[in-house]
């Protein structure tokens, strides 16, 4: 009874134990459905928050509002100012800071943005940086601050940090890693595979750095454009790429070259934005 049962078996099913073809065939509908879905819940979150910045002058995808991107940014405040030694003790180097900074906000386009902007002078001797949160926390640190000599080129560093906060770098990146994070989702659900997702997660990353380092050249042209509005010779910008060349020759990098671009790349940039701002040359009487 036994033999015959299995003949049966292999006479309905063509296979001695059934054919399992069927059921793996809708596990991989399954997981291909769960997968699209995943990626289209994605794309459609990110393509649908669409914003037109004023100051850029372009539509950006951002999922963050204002207010949050203001919290965020305090948020993370005082972790990066501990994380940096600290504030500066001398009080005389923040108050310089803190009237160029309200100089390059309230005499140019970032002054109607509504973001809360603060400069901070951090008291770290060595790491040769400079940086800014979403919302508005810029920072210095004293390493990078000692190595320049002009009010001109202090502003240059001040009015690059300013762009990238008006111009919602941040809240950008936030964004696009969602989406990233989002699409890796999608093809580990699909493939059931890891590997897959890591192999995603890589490419993602690329992505995302290559924005960054436009994110870095349009704030350089930002920079410019909020110098010269302010009243500052925006050529005080190259000469901050210029230190910032010298000082790579030294012994460890300036962690400034792991989130910028090289400075040699960047001066033809910065010329660029600066004769189409004074066409004609920088007028006399500008802050150097």
């Amino acid at each position: 009874m036994l033999v015959r049962r299995a003949a049966r078996g292999r006479a309905r099913n063509g296979l001695p134990f059934g054919n399992r073809q069927p059921r793996n065939r809708t596990m991989l509908k399954v997981r291909l459905l769960i997968g699209a879905a995943i990626a289209l819940f994605a794309l459609f979150s990110y393509f649908g928050s669409s914003e037109y910045n004023p100051v850029t002058g372009e539509k950006q995808f951002i999922s963050l509002t204002p207010r949050q991107e203001i919290a965020l940014g305090l948020q993370a405040e005082p972790q990066m100012i501990a994380e940096y030694g600290g504030l500066y003790p001398d009080e005389a180097h923040q108050r310089a800071l803190d009237q160029i900074g309200a100089r390059l906000v309230q005499m140019g386009d970032a002054a109607d943005t509504g973001w809360e902007f603060e400069f901070h002078l951090l008291n770290d001797p060595q790491t040769i940086n400079a940086f800014a949160l979403p919302g508005g926390p810029v920072f210095i640190t004293a390493a990078l601050y000692a190595r320049l000599e002009t009010e001109g080129q202090v502003a240059g560093v001040i009015g690059h940090e300013i762009g990238h906060v008006v111009a919602r770098h941040g809240a950008q990146r936030i964004a696009k890693s969602s989406l990233t994070r989002g699409l890796m989702g999608a093809v580990i659900a699909a493939s059931g595979d890891a590997n897959a997702g890591q192999m995603a997660a890589m490419v993602g990353q690329m992505i995302n750095m290559q924005y960054g380092r436009e994110d870095e050249l349009q704030s350089d042209e930002l920079g410019v454009r909020l110098m010269a509005q302010a009243g500052y010779d925006p050529r005080g910008m190259i000469e901050v790429m210029k230190v910032l060349a010298e000082s790579r020759s030294g012994e460890a990098p300036p962690e400034f070259f792991s989130t910028h671009p090289n400075p040699d790349n960047r001066i033809a940039e910065i010329e660029r934005a600066i004769h189409e701002i004074f066409p004609n040359g920088v007028p006399d009487g500008l802050v150097k």
